[in-house]
């Protein structure tokens, strides 16, 4: 379930935090250019901060504020960090996999010469049939 159709809470997440990261006087702007209404995102950051954003609960707007500013921005630099530590893991765990899919490449043409080395081996003499008592 979501609070705007078309869009996931993830999504609806990554773009209130998107929105806080942007710098003092370009939010505006940036807001327009993403297509997305003040209102609509008015919305939904009180969904993240305030609300139950994954039951797509947004808070009442007579009731006060549960979050400060202070405590929002807080939120934004912890997601900002985790996004941050998720995007050094993925680059770790890729570069890992080129090491790997390398060893593997290299394993393969190894195995590759020492089957022909093999096959260039001189085999076992064959054996012919003893015909001296027939």
């Amino acid at each position: 379930m979501s609070i705007s159709a078309g869009f996931t809470a993830e999504e609806i997440r990554e773009f209130v935090c998107a929105y806080a990261a942007q710098p003092f006087g370009r939010k505006a702007r940036w807001l327009a250019e993403q297509g997305v209404s003040y209102d609509r995102l008015r919305r939904w950051r009180l969904a993240v901060f305030d609300g139950d954003l994954d039951r797509g609960l947004i808070p009442r707007d007579s009731g006060a504020v549960k979050t400060t500013p202070g405590q929002r921005a807080a939120v934004e630099r912890h997601h900002l960090k985790e996004r941050a530590g998720h995007e050094a893991e993925v680059a770790r765990l890729t570069a890992r996999i080129r090491e790997l899919e390398e060893t593997n490449g290299a394993l393969g043409k190894a195995i590759g010469l020492l089957h022909s080395m093999n096959e260039q081996e001189p085999g076992a003499r064959p054996t012919t049939p003893d015909r001296s008592g027939s």
